[in-house]
């Protein structure tokens, strides 16, 4: 049986075939970006947030809903909290997954995990530390613990063997009665109830181990130093502020920035992104600042595009031009076979 087609018909297919070469377009890069690991937010950088000992990655919840509110990418993964080797090679796997550049932040004992896993990681511009440990090779955080006075961790800690999978050994928890003053004096007191019943221990001989690599010393960082710290003496963080020659503000916080100063990370992980993408270095501004954080927000990483996006859109629409010329030929055909 013949079909035959009228000019109203032939239009109603061309408008079709449009739409579609229209919808191609803008689902290929999606696609790509999809087949090809995890994408960069739209040429801003992914920022990847450690959290530390006694904490779990919820305590970056402020600071990641607002990355989020502003464009990027933002991955919270958990650190195990079993060692500085292991939990560091389980952040350098994720790393690299991640395509484009990477803004790596790291709290307390996340510290000395992104100081290891971001080294050798080209993608990594930049290094945040969020009243962390920056130890040296050869360091530990133990050993760093014992440089300068100010911390209360050390007599706040229970001890508790454990057995596994892998074996045994010992896990540290802060004692609920000093979590607050230790850890969270500037929270109020019914949500640090709740962080110190849902604590997540870190192994003693992990908090012992000694870093194999220093990325701070390679990477430009930043540095958030909490005077009220009692965790981590002030003075420490300060000492390692200036030996990585990061760009460092002090604020009136406990131990958990983070979280009772979300905002001032905030700018902090956003002047990394912006210094990284201007070229500048991580040294130039040392000690003092106040609780702004330095200034307005920088420009973001610019955008590095995709050859894999493009080839995607050139090839949907390639694949619906020659959809539409068929429908075309066709209809010619049937004209003149009239």
């Amino acid at each position: 049986m013949g079909i035959s087609l009228s000019r109203r018909s032939i239009s109603s297919a061309v408008t079709v075939a449009l739409a579609t070469c229209a919808v191609a377009v803008t689902a290929a890069p999606a696609l790509a970006a999809e087949a090809g690991g995890r994408p960069g937010g739209g040429g801003k950088p992914t920022v990847v947030l450690i959290h530390g000992a006694f904490a779990d990655a919820s305590g970056w919840n402020d600071v990641a809903a607002s990355l989020l509110d502003d464009g990027y990418d933002v991955l919270a993964p958990p650190n195990e909290l079993r060692g500085l080797a292991s939990d560091a090679a389980d952040v350098a796997s994720l790393l690299k997954s991640v395509k484009g550049p990477i803004v790596l932040a790291g709290h307390s004992y996340g510290g000395a995990v992104i100081s290891q896993a971001a080294a050798g990681n080209p993608n990594v511009k930049a290094l945040v530390y969020v009243s962390a440990f920056a130890p040296d090779v050869g360091e530990s955080a133990a050993e760093l613990s014992t440089k300068f006075a100010g911390s209360d961790l050390a007599t706040a800690l229970n001890q508790i063997p454990f057995t596994d999978r892998v074996g045994s050994g010992t896990d540290l928890f802060i004692q609920g009665e000093k979590f607050r003053s230790v850890f969270a004096a500037d929270l109020p007191e019914s949500r640090t109830r709740l962080m110190s019943a849902e604590q997540r221990p870190v192994t003693l001989a992990g908090f012992a181990e000694k870093a194999t690599a220093a990325a701070w010393r390679d990477i430009p960082s930043w540095f958030v130093v909490s005077r009220q710290d009692k965790a981590i003496a002030p003075d420490l963080e300060r000492f390692e502020a200036r030996r990585a020659k990061s760009r460092t503000v002090e604020i009136d916080s406990s131990h958990v920035s983070m979280m009772s100063h979300p905002d001032v990370i905030v700018r902090q992980i956003r002047e990394a992104a912006g210094a990284a993408d201007d070229g500048r270095g991580g040294g130039g501004r040392s000690g003092g600042g106040g609780a702004d954080g330095g200034g307005a927000a920088p420009a973001e990483l610019a955008a590095t595009g995709s050859h894999g996006q493009a080839v995607a859109a050139v090839g949907a629409v390639s694949a619906v031009a020659l959809l539409s010329g068929s429908v075309l030929t066709r209809f010619a055909r049937r004209r003149s076979a009239r």
